[in-house]
């Protein structure tokens, strides 16, 4: 990062901490202003939105039509407002590495494509200024913050591969001042722990597997580091992984709620309570219809409203994650709402066959309650139609035949057909190619 874009940051950050202490009626009106500027910036500059709002100008928000990937991906050259903008050539851009800008003005970060289709975005200078204060936001909350006379010196394990999210925010921080180790969570995990040791980070940001992995080798000895906060990030954060790291670092993580496409959306305050960055994204929570659902309850998607969002405006976009709103409030001084529980995208849910006939959704926590407790290292489950294969990385003393009949009945709680469920040992968990390790997998081949 150079000093100039390291200040300009850190300046951005400074205008939205203020933010954190408005009262509720202070953030409406500043939520209000902001969502009138992206509608009318948004009408005047993209042809898309000028068809998708059509008619609408007057319309509340809750009333505008639901941008799917799926739409944006298929209406890019006009949902996009610079002309010269083409998805044709930002795909061959980022074939070609896409290390510096496009049209020398442009950060692209694209998404992997996990949830069925890939997503491109672009972000001009100032945006992506507001897309790094998130994320200084975020460490701030949790007892890290960087500037230009506090050095932080922090490790990444996360994805390398040059266009995902978390690479374009690590090359961008990576700087005197923020000096930062990018580790691949594909890699061999001793080479990654010897860097790490060599490294001695303050602040330590993983995949949520990766430190449940981590925090194993720290309290086996093989890693000796102390960092001063350890950050989430990108998967949900288990009960499992939280007691791991407090074990092995002295404190509990804090957990970040991301995406691509926005930067931050929710992270832990002080007292491990996560709040919505309301003063940058408007959140709603939605039932498969599209209709609120009340706090507590997990929707079936999100709609997120980017308020900052200019080169490509986001509104009403929608994400499969389920998360829950909180209805109650946190006393740490942030005026921002908290967010219950992020539970998971819904493709993490995989329907079986049922005993009755026809299928039964399976929600992840149901392997969890399975599986969180087994001695071993990390856990994936492939679940297919016609059999549940469960690996485990390094178990100690495990008892596969038990396990198997343990997961079976959890199943059998949930109305499943009697399934064959197989317990195999594995010296690693399979990564994506991203590095990320989900808990439960659909199998490719239901039969595999």
């Amino acid at each position: 990062m150079e000093l100039r874009t390291l200040i300009t940051v850190l300046a951005r950050r400074r205008a939205i901490r203020r933010h954190e202490r408005w009262d509720r009626a202070a953030l409406e009106r500043h939520q209000a202003r902001a969502l009138a500027a992206l509608r009318e910036h948004a009408m005047a500059r993209s042809r898309f939105y000028q068809r998708f709002h059509g008619g609408l100008a007057s319309a509340p928000l809750q009333e505008l039509p639901v941008l799917t990937k799926a739409t944006l991906m298929e209406n890019f050259d006009e949902l996009v407002v610079d002309p010269a903008v083409r998805l044709a050539d930002v795909l061959t851009y980022l074939e070609r590495g896409g290390e510096r800008p496009y049209l020398d003005r442009y950060v692209v970060a694209a998404t992997s494509g996990s949830t069925g289709r890939r997503g491109v975005f672009l972000f001009d200078r100032d945006e992506w200024t507001t897309h790094i204060a998130s994320y200084a936001r975020a460490q701030e909350w949790a007892g890290i913050a960087a500037g230009l006379t506090h050095r932080v010196r922090m490790a990444v394990v996360s994805s390398r591969v040059p266009w995902h999210g978390s690479a374009r925010v690590g090359a961008t921080v990576h700087s005197r001042f923020v000096p930062t180790l990018r580790l691949d969570a594909t890699d061999p995990l001793p080479g990654n722990v010897d860097q790490l040791n060599a490294f001695e980070p303050d602040c330590l940001v993983g995949y949520a597997s990766m430190l449940h992995v981590l925090a194993g080798e720290q309290r086996a000895g093989r890693l000796r580091i102390r960092p001063r906060a350890v950050m989430s990030a990108s998967e949900v954060l288990t009960d499992d992984t939280i007691a791991r790291a407090e074990a092995a670092w002295g404190s509990a993580p804090f957990d970040v709620y991301a995406a691509t496409e926005t930067a931050d959306i929710a992270s832990d305050c002080a007292r491990h309570r996560k709040h919505l960055y309301e003063d940058l994204v408007v959140v709603e929570t939605v039932d498969e219809h599209h209709r609120p659902v009340p706090p507590g309850v997990a929707g079936a998607s999100v709609l997120v409203t980017v308020l900052f969002s200019r080169t490509q405006p986001l509104i009403r976009y929608e994400m499969s994650d389920r998360v829950a709103l909180s209805g109650e409030r946190c006393e740490c001084g942030i005026g921002f709402a908290l967010l219950d529980r992020v539970e998971g995208r819904a493709e993490d849910t995989v329907d079986l066959p049922a005993r009755a006939g026809g299928t039964v959704t399976v929600h992840p926590n149901v392997f969890h309650r399975a599986l969180e407790l087994v001695s071993a290292s990390a856990w994936q489950v492939i679940a297919g139609r016609d059999a549940i294969r469960v690996l485990l990385e390094r178990p100690d003393g495990v008892d596969g035949t038990a396990l198997a009949r343990t997961v079976q009945a959890e199943l059998a709680r949930q109305g499943v057909a009697d399934l064959p469920v197989t317990v195999e040992t594995v010296d690693a968990i399979p990564r994506t190619a991203l590095g990320k390790a989900p808990l439960v997998r659909r199998a490719i081949n239901p039969s595999a």
